[in-house]
């Protein structure tokens, strides 16, 4: 796969004008309250993964309208104290996953939360969360799951859910509640931009920073013009049949879009960015990171694909937590 997109040196200037709905923030503010009205009551239930010098524990928390999500909480057995954590969100099509997975962040010294998705998780990972509210219809997997309104659209219960999953790690008493940062890749990464911004606006204690790795669902309508790969081919394909609704489609979007919650963006992030991705294109991530509004840094992978930097991006990810939330 060649270099399709734009040059670097125009995409680190690329910063389109926003398509930003006149009600966003109380669209968001809203719905954010909607869900806190819920009290914060997270169940964690130890179980035995085979860690020795592990605790893990399953975890079930009220995300959107009260629904139960999943998680998993890991952190090391042998540290006291309360611990900086790191939650995750998934890629798009996975879920929880095995705990087996989530052993290095602990074993490093920090919790880790790793939140379900609902209504995933028979993609790449394992997931355990329902959707209740599958409304409309739509074409393939998430990206067209309610779009006909911003307030039945999927993503509206998912980032929901999200800032939820900041709340339920920070009320375990092994987690420092000021030491929590965000993290993802991919639909992970649209997911812990849009917490990003969400939480440090709605909760008393916002997280200290955000890893946001080659992001889905930003700059979204650029997406769908330059790439023909899922999960933007649904839409593509949603709209073959569905004609007249473009319009209608692109104005629901413009409410999930991760341009629009980068400029509302103030902690710390890093992101990462490969320049042959045909999944998320690079066009897109720098339309989000070049609207970021906090202080923020960006890793470039010129000659990889959505794959960025697998275990090299993994030690950078090391480095970022460890200078946000100051292990001693």
């Amino acid at each position: 796969m060649p270099q399709f997109d734009m040059s670097l040196e125009a995409l680190r200037e690329y910063a389109p004008e926003r398509s930003e709905p006149a009600d966003f923030d109380a669209f968001w503010s809203g719905t954010i309250a909607e869900a806190r009205s819920i009290p914060m009551a997270p169940i964690f239930m130890e179980v035995d993964a085979g860690f020795s010098e592990l605790i893990t524990e399953d975890v079930t928390f009220p995300g959107f309208n009260g629904d139960p999500i999943r998680g998993w909480l890991l952190r090391p057995r042998h540290r006291t104290g309360p611990l900086p954590t790191v939650v995750t969100y998934i890629g798009y099509g996975g879920g929880r996953g095995l705990i087996g997975e989530w052993t290095a962040l602990p074993s490093a010294g920090y919790a880790h939360f790793v939140m379900d998705l609902r209504g995933q998780g028979a993609g790449h990972r394992t997931g355990d969360t329902p959707d209740g509210a599958l409304t409309g219809p739509h074409y393939g997997g998430f990206l067209t799951l309610g779009i006909d309104s911003p307030s039945s659209y999927y993503y509206r219960r998912l980032f929901t859910d999200a800032v939820r999953a900041v709340e339920a790690a920070q009320a375990h008493p092994a987690v420092d509640a000021e030491r929590v940062i965000v993290s993802g890749g991919s639909q992970g990464g649209a997911i812990s931009l849009a917490s990003a911004a969400l939480s440090a606006r709605h909760l008393p204690t916002p997280p200290r920073g955000a890893i946001v790795d080659v992001p889905f669902l930003s700059h979204i309508k650029r997406a769908t013009e330059i790439v023909d790969t899922a999960p933007y081919s649904e839409l593509v394909r949603y709209l073959r049949t569905r004609r007249t609704d473009p319009d209608e489609v692109f104005a629901t979007l413009d409410y999930f879009d991760g341009v629009n919650f980068a400029a509302r963006s103030t902690i710390p992030a890093t992101y990462s960015v490969a320049l042959l991705d045909d999944i998320c294109p690079p066009s897109t991530v720098y339309a989000s990171y070049n609207h970021y509004a906090g202080p923020k840094d960006i890793t470039v992978y010129p000659y990889n694909g959505h794959e960025q930097g697998g275990p090299f991006r993994d030690v950078e990810h090391l480095g970022f937590v460890r200078s946000m939330l100051e292990v001693d």
